[in-house]
Formats: C-alpha cells, sequence, structure tokens
C-alpha cells in the first residue's frame, strides 16, 4: 500500500483554501470606499451645488454606513450649512409608520386588515361599498385623497383635529370601487392615524413615540410641530418668481399619519435595519408590507402596505419617497444586496429622487448610463412619430435640435439618450426605450420599461403637428405680464424678459413660453398651451390653460 503523504495533503489542503479565498475576493469585491465615494459627491454635487439649498444623504450595505455627507445650506437666512444630522420633513416616507402601527396593531389581534372601517368610524359614508382597512394600506379605497381638492389650499394655514378633517373627507365622492384600481391617496392614511387612536386609545404621535422611536432609539424623530425647539431643525424652500423663497405655512395637523414626521437619514437607517430584524412585525408580516398588493383582476400593483415595490437595473427595491411644503425625500432599500439610500432635499425644487436612484445603482455596480453612443440626425429621424399603447394613450417621439424627445399628452418633454442601437434612456430617469423593427427594417413599436414597468406602443399613422413661433412686439406681450389664479393658493404668473414670455407656478420652475398666435402661446417643456383673453375693453383678465385633456381658466389678480 501506498504511504501517504500527511503533510503534503496539508500543504495542498491550504493552497486550495488560498485560490478560494482569492477567487471568491475577485467575485465579490469589497467597495472601493474611497472611489465609490468621489463618484456619489459628483452625482451630488450636480443637484445640490454650495451656497444653495441642500441635502443630507447615507448610503449603507450590509449593514455598515459606507458614505454619509451633507451638501448646500440647511439655513440660507443665517448662513448655517448643511450637516448629516439635521431633521427634515419627510413627508409620505411617513406612510411606512403609519402601516408598522397597524401591522403591531393587527399582530395583538386588536384589529384585522380585512375589518370594514366602519367598525372604527362608523358614521363613514361607504356609499354603498365595503371598505376595508387593507384598501386604505394599498391605495386601492376608490376614496378621493383630500390633498387634491381645492379646499386644501383654505386648509393649509389652520391647526385642525383629525375628526375635523375627516368631516372633510366624509363628502368626497368616491373614484372607484375599492379594490378595483390602485390611486395614490393621503385621504387613506390620514383614516389609518385615526384608526391608531381609535384601537390604541393613544393619540397617534404617542403611540409611534411609544412604540416605535423611543424603543428604537430614534431620537431625532418626531411628529412634526412648529412650536417646538427642534435641535438641527433644516429649514424648507420653494422655488418663487425671483429665486428661492421660504416655503408656504403649513399646519402640521393636516398631514397627520400621511406625512406630518419628521427624522434624519440616520434614524431612517435605524428603522431600516430594525425592520430587517423583525424588532417591530413578524417575519412573515413584514413580507406582507413589502409585497405589492394585487387587485381583483389579479394586477399587481407594486405597492404593498407603506411601500413602493420597484427595480433598479434589474434588482428589486423597496422605496417611498415624500414632499411636502419645503422638503423633498426619497429611501431606497435593495434587498438582495443589502443596500439602503436616504437622501433628503430641503428644496421643493430640488427633488433627490433620480440621484437617490444613481447613488443605489452604484453601490450595487449597476451604475445608471450617462454615455450615449452616436447617432446621426437621419437615423434619429426614423424614431419620429406618434405611438399609442392598447388603451389608446399616446406618445410624441419628436426630434428637436439634434436629440429625440418623448411627450405625453399634457406631460413634459423628456429627452432620450442613445445607449445601444435602437435603445435610449429618458433623460433624468431609469426609464429606457427599445424601438421595434419590422422584417424591411422600419420603425414600428417602442417599449418603455419603467424600473420594470414594460409597455408596449405601436406607432400610428397620425402626423407630428409642429408649432410655428411667432415673433410678438414687447408692448404686446406686456399686456400679459401678470398673475392669474387657477384657484386659491395657486396662481400662474408671467414676466417678460425683452421680446421674451415666462411663466412659472406657484411652486414651480419658471419657463419660456412662445406664440403661436397673437393670443395663444405654448411650452416646449411640457405639452400644455395657455391663451389670454381679453374683456370688451381690451384688457387682459383671463387665461385659459389647456393641459391633458383639460380646459381650465384662471383669473387675473394683479
Amino acid at each position: 500500500m501506498k504511504r501517504i503523504n500527511l503533510n503534503l495533503i496539508a500543504v495542498r489542503l491550504v493552497m486550495i483554501m488560498i485560490l478560494l479565498l482569492t477567487f471568491s475576493g475577485l467575485m465579490a469585491q469589497p467597495l472601493n470606499l474611497k472611489k465609490i465615494s468621489l463618484d456619489f459627491d459628483e452625482i451630488l454635487l450636480d443637484q445640490f451645488r454650495p451656497g444653495e439649498t441642500g441635502c443630507a444623504v447615507l448610503v449603507a450595505k450590509e449593514g455598515q454606513v459606507v458614505y454619509r455627507k451633507s451638501f448646500g445650506m440647511a439655513d440660507l437666512e443665517l448662513n448655517v450649512p448643511m450637516r448629516p444630522e439635521m431633521v427634515f420633513r419627510i413627508g409620505s416616507v411617513t406612510k411606512q409608520f403609519t402601516a408598522i402601527a397597524i401591522l403591531q396593531l393587527m399582530e395583538q389581534g386588536k384589529l384585522s386588515l380585512q375589518d370594514e372601517i366602519t367598525k372604527y368610524i362608523p358614521d363613514y359614508p361607504m356609499q354603498g361599498h365595503s371598505i376595508t382597512i387593507e384598501h386604505l394600506l394599498t391605495h386601492t379605497s376608490g376614496i378621493k385623497s383630500y390633498t387634491n381638492v381645492p379646499s386644501y389650499e383654505e386648509m393649509m394655514r389652520t391647526d385642525m383635529t383629525p375628526e375635523e378633517v375627516i368631516e372633510k373627507i366624509k363628502p368626497l365622492p368616491m373614484e372607484f370601487a375599492p379594490g378595483t384600481r390602485w390611486n395614490y391617496n393621503n385621504s387613506g392614511y390620514f383614516l389609518l392615524g385615526y384608526i391608531i387612536e381609535k384601537v390604541s386609545g393613544k393619540k397617534y404621535a404617542e403611540y409611534l413615540q411609544e412604540n416605535l422611536f423611543s424603543p428604537l432609539g430614534m431620537t431625532s424623530t418626531l411628529y412634526g410641530d412648529d412650536t417646538k425647539i427642534v435641535m438641527n431643525r433644516a429649514s424648507g424652500y420653494q422655488p418663487g418668481e425671483k429665486g428661492t423663497v421660504n416655503a408656504d405655512f403649513l399646519s402640521m395637523t393636516l398631514p397627520y399619519a400621511a406625512g406630518s414626521i419628521m427624522s434624519t437619514v440616520d434614524d431612517l437607517y435605524k428603522w431600516n435595519r430594525a425592520l430587517l430584524g423583525y424588532k417591530l412585525v413578524k417575519k412573515e408580516t413584514l413580507e406582507k408590507a413589502w409585497s405589492g398588493f394585487r387587485l381583483a383582476d389579479g394586477k399587481d400593483t407594486r405597492y404593498g402596505y407603506g411601500w413602493f415595490m420597484s427595480e433598479i437595473q434589474g434588482s428589486p427595491t423597496i422605496e417611498h419617497g415624500g414632499g411636502i411644503n419645503g422638503y423633498l425625500t426619497s429611501s431606497i432599500y435593495l434587498p438582495h444586496e443589502d443596500v439602503f439610500v436616504a437622501l433628503f432635499s430641503n428644496n421643493n425644487a430640488k427633488d433627490p429622487g433620480f440621484s437617490a436612484i444613481r447613488l443605489a445603482a452604484l453601490a450595487i455596480g449597476k451604475p445608471v448610463p450617462t454615455t450615449e453612443i452616436k447617432v446621426s440626425e437621419e437615423q434619429l429621424r426614423e424614431y419620429e412619430g406618434i405611438y399609442a399603447n392598447e388603451k389608446g394613450t399616446e406618445i410624441t417621439i419628436i426630434l428637436d435640435e439634434g436629440r429625440l424627445n418623448g411627450v405625453r399628452p399634457g406631460g413634459s418633454r423628456r429627452k432620450m439618450m442613445p445607449v445601444e442601437k435602437d435603445r435610449f434612456i429618458f433623460e433624468n430617469s431609469l426609464m429606457y426605450a427599445t424601438f421595434g423593427r419590422d422584417a424591411s427594417g422600419k420603425v414600428i413599436s417602442v417599449e418603455s420599461d419603467d424600473r420594470g414597468e414594460i409597455v408596449k406602443w405601436n406607432r400610428t399613422e397620425k402626423k407630428i403637428e409642429i408649432k410655428k413661433e411667432k415673433s410678438l412686439s414687447e408692448e404686446l406681450l406686456e399686456r400679459y405680464v401678470g398673475e392669474y389664479q387657477i384657484q386659491p393658493g395657486f396662481s400662474i404668473a408671467f414676466t417678460r424678459e425683452g421680446n421674451r414670455l415666462f411663466t412659472q407656478a406657484t411652486g414651480q420652475q419658471k419657463f419660456e413660453i412662445f406664440a403661436e398666435s397673437d393670443t395663444k402661446f405654448f411650452l416646449k417643456v411640457i405639452d400644455a398651451q395657455v391663451e389670454f383673453v381679453a374683456d370688451p375693453d381690451g384688457k387682459v383678465n383671463k387665461i385659459i390653460l389647456y393641459q391633458g385633456g383639460q380646459t381650465i381658466e384662471g383669473k387675473r389678480v394683479r
């Protein structure tokens, strides 16, 4: 029998282990923190510049914070720079806290998601329907959102009790039968906050503080309160006619369980880890919250209980954004890669959503394309046309100044960057457009892929209407300068710079408008037209806005 050399076997085993470790390292390289930090800096400095309103950001991977920074200013008037620990209003990111509170009460046997809401709000008008707690959680109740009605603008500065706001919600008409459609709805989460109070016997803010924030050590998270001294509170801003202005006042009694919470990127990360550790609800309960709800017809809404379900370059995400006077926020979790991103902005004009997506994509090694391939203008013209989906909704693909643009009815014009043959990505988004050709090579369709939501659009025979610009005198343009009220709290202002006319809606950016006649103008960035109407004396006192199939009038107020 051949003698076994144990020493040689030991040496070989060690060599095999070294090789395995080497190759496993090549397969799963750790993040190059210095390199990725510089890449993150570049993304954020592109949007949040020194001396302007700013942001706080945190990126974590596999339980470790790999990037935590701030950019810009927390307070422009006091010249206070932003810091990562600054406290922001987080808007609708609040909804996940409300959802977890409801799920805790469910696990305790104090309510069922299939309970009709009249069990807790007996006089709520069901209008012949059965509306459950689950319908409220998933935005499938059919109840109209109280923040989408004109009277909301009149309420914004008034402190109101939950009962008083619910009285405003009750008369609103149902938009659809519960469970048959999905429509984002703040009314549903407002009602959930009230149900939490009825079931727990505590105020909504008290319940969250005692059962969520305090146990997790979320010391910088609280129910929004303008009277309370909040250390490290970042001031909120919005765009105005002449630049950045302080955000409009909003009583924090109104967002309530749909958007009232203030927090930091650090606390939101604590929240993420606590959820993953099942410190708040059971594993099976969290999995349900993080699964898209299905409508009566089986369609996946891609929304669970307080979170959206989406993807980034094929990797699933669990996420939510928030928007409230003066603040915009975004949080994204990628479960397969265990990556968490929180990015908060203190300006309504600086949406952090796409920057957060870019950070997350980089963190998982699937960066958003930024390099375009060269395509001649002649080749780009092959894609021009009007395309329609199965519902009859149309999208126009048009060439303008050497670049393709996509325009949906009533929507904004979005530039398209070529990244492969017949494949484009829309500017400031992760939506791809892939064109299809027939056997002869003619472009006959386009497939849009908006982070996993795929829609097929077939080319129609309709011709694109090209609006011709008309030059008007400065004297005529001056007649249109002024402010026109669309509804209480929302106006459209028009200003003149030489022989150019500009428009700016409340809380939005300023855009140039172009004359197609003496009284009618169009926008290039949005599919919308504005017509100025004069009274019998020749004074312009009204506008008519045409957008998305709607005709809306505005009365001159100055």
